[in-house]
């Protein structure tokens, strides 16, 4: 009996450790607290203007999987990763993609930011650099190997990354979460 109460008296304090987080709607939110600093020195989400962070679908699941966070949704109950994993793939079909080839790149050492107003999935720094301190080097569009990719499709991705003047990477996952990068350049015979 008593090496439950120390087990929950421990889980209770993890809990307490990890930074607050609320997901409503299709919105993940970190109220203004201590944890923002943190969170924005490792490149994570985007002020809002009441100095709170809103932080991607795909960057909320790899704080909560690697236990940075502890989510809640709007009523105070947990949201676990799994529950997290069901909620997200409702508002994005390609979600589960898009967040494996977010964490293989985090987990890389790259600077992975949604690039939506790029019109690309993400964009990708290189490592040691920070976002405001340099151009991103890649645009990424995550792709899974079943999925049918045609001519135009690739011709409209190839023009986005030129136009943005960034490399184009398309990051292929297969049905064993292997992801293979292909560099696409422009080149001039």
């Amino acid at each position: 009996m008593k090496q439950k109460s120390v087990e929950k008296a421990s889980s209770k304090k993890n809990e307490q450790a990890k930074i607050k987080a609320l997901f409503a709607k299709e919105r993940v939110i970190v109220p203004k607290q201590e944890g923002v600093d943190l969170l924005l020195n490792k490149n994570f989400g985007t002020v809002l203007s009441d100095k709170s962070l809103q932080l991607s679908l795909v960057e909320a699941l790899y704080l909560l999987e690697k236990g940075v966070i502890c989510l809640k949704d709007g009523h105070g109950r947990d949201i676990d990763f799994e529950l997290f994993v069901k909620k997200a793939s409702r508002i994005d079909k390609e979600f589960w993609t898009r967040y494996l080839v977010f964490k293989d790149l985090r987990t890389r050492g790259y600077v992975v930011k949604t690039a939506l107003k790029f019109g690309a999935d993400f964009r990708v720094y290189d490592r040691g650099v920070k976002p405001g301190q340099d151009h991103a080097k890649w645009v990424v569009f995550p792709v899974h190997e079943s999925s049918i990719l045609t001519w135009h499709d690739f011709a409209a991705k190839n023009r986005v990354a030129h136009s943005t003047k960034k490399r184009l990477m398309i990051a292929i996952v297969d049905d064993e979460a292997d992801i293979t990068y292909y560099e696409v350049r422009w080149l001039r015979p």
